[in-house]
């Protein structure tokens, strides 16, 4: 699962990564929750054939064309990697509105016991530096009065070996020789787009477990990703499951 993540890098650093249209200037995030707008990279094939990629904000909470009332509609902030080809709500932007959670780390909280708060929170980022780029979908949604939303949602699958004993699941990672194959949709590449949603390579992440300020989403700041005074080694999980 993935329900929060951190978006740090310069503008300029994150553009040059993703090679997207757009000029951005975004102000560094450390701790983004549902339900916020963020910023989210897709492409496009224009007139002339040629495919680009953008950059769009959008709420975190996927929302499918269909729903007629969003607040009847749950919070849809991941995407299970193992169903959603089955599923009418994402079928549709699998095939066509694939699309990039540009990030620097995200966070998981490790169970230690069967109360929900019994809990420590970790930050996992690649072992290279360089930007996460997470999986995701978006759709656009119209109300009756004509309002338009654009939502997205974080793809999640299983975890590695190394992340299992902080998770069972983790956003899936798509690495940066991928990005084309992910972005540009198309009925060609479906299936072999499909196959990125993997658990990421066992050298690919590398983590820590950091203090409790990361748990109130209106803690924006780097004190939120500073190690635990005292961390602990990653344990196996309790038998009770997940946190989430």
């Amino acid at each position: 699962m993935c329900g929060r993540y951190s978006l740090t890098s310069p503008p300029e650093a994150v553009r040059d990564f993703f090679n997207y249209v757009e000029r951005p200037n975004f102000p560094p995030r450390f701790n983004i929750a549902p339900t916020q707008p963020v910023g989210v990279i897709h492409a496009e094939t224009d007139a002339e054939g040629t495919c680009r990629r953008h950059f769009r904000l959008m709420r975190w909470g996927f929302l499918p064309a269909f729903v007629k009332d969003p607040k009847t509609y749950p919070l849809v902030f991941n995407i299970r990697s193992e169903t959603l080809r089955e599923k009418p709500s994402f079928r549709a932007a699998m095939k066509r509105r694939r699309c990039i959670f540009p990030a620097d780390a995200f966070y998981e909280w490790q169970r230690l016991g069967p109360r929900k708060g019994e809990s420590r929170p970790w930050l996992l980022k690649r072992r290279d530096d360089a930007p996460l780029a997470l999986a995701g979908l978006w759709e656009s949604w119209m109300g009756p009065d004509g309002e338009e939303i654009d939502t997205a949602a974080i793809i999640t699958t299983a975890a590695n070996g190394m992340t299992a004993p902080l998770h069972p699941r983790l956003p899936a990672i798509i690495e940066p020789c991928d990005l084309a194959l992910w972005l540009e949709t198309g009925e060609a590449s479906l299936d072999d787009a499909f196959a990125l949603l993997r658990p990421a390579a066992e050298n690919v992440l590398t983590f820590f477990e950091i203090g409790p300020g990361i748990n109130k989403a209106d803690h924006d700041s780097p004190e939120v990703q500073r190690p635990a005074e005292t961390p602990a080694e990653p344990t196996a999980p309790p038998e009770q499951g997940s946190l989430f």
